[in-house]
């Protein structure tokens, strides 16, 4: 299922990641004001299918052409959430259907996608408390009325952005693409 929809949806994925990029690139520096010049760098990335995971092995990133200034701008991202080895559309996705993690779940979950139960069981951790206790959240979370339950992160989003299809997905990637960054927001990256 989650294959399915990465292979879908990956062109939308890495058109949004690219014209991100291009938007800090013509902002220019923000400490110094130079231009900015792209400095890719390389990713391994986990999840997906092949086919996706051979293109999606470079992160945008950006740097200043100013001598003495060189400050790395790294664009945020629909396709990768902050230094996780695993896409960003899994780490969703895959932590919301552990909403009620059991060990049968959990077991599920790593017979059909090879994920390690320990990954499975971070990720999750990862949404409960560091997630809720974030900058972002803390600033964000006024937009979602009802209120979501932060005991069923990133549960509550899928449903609060209808996730389960395309454009819901889109667009929860998008609200999250902040917190895969800090050289160009000012927030805390995962």
């Amino acid at each position: 299922m989650i294959v399915a929809l990465v292979r879908k949806i990956s062109n939308i994925l890495e058109f949004a990641d690219l014209d991100m990029a291009e938007s800090v690139q013509m902002q220019g520096c923000r400490l110094c004001g130079s231009r900015l010049y792209r400095a890719d760098y390389d990713r391994k990335p986990r999840g997906g299918p092949a086919s996706v995971l051979d293109r999606w092995t470079r992160r945008a990133s950006l740097c200043c052409e100013r001598d003495g200034c060189r400050k790395r701008h790294t664009p945020p991202s629909v396709r990768f959430l902050g230094r996780k080895v695993y896409l960003g559309i899994y780490v969703v996705l895959v932590a919301a259907m552990m909403h009620g993690p059991n060990a049968r779940r959990v077991g599920q979950l790593h017979a059909v996608l090879g994920i390690d139960q320990r990954t499975l069981r971070r990720w999750r951790e990862w949404w409960l408390r560091n997630f809720v206790q974030s900058r972002f959240w803390r600033s964000e979370r006024s937009r979602f009325l009802p209120v979501l339950d932060e005991g069923v992160m990133p549960f509550g989003l899928v449903e609060a952005f209808d996730a389960d299809g395309h454009a819901g997905l889109f667009r929860l990637l998008k609200f999250l693409s902040p917190i895969t960054t800090n050289s160009c927001t000012g927030v805390a990256a995962m």
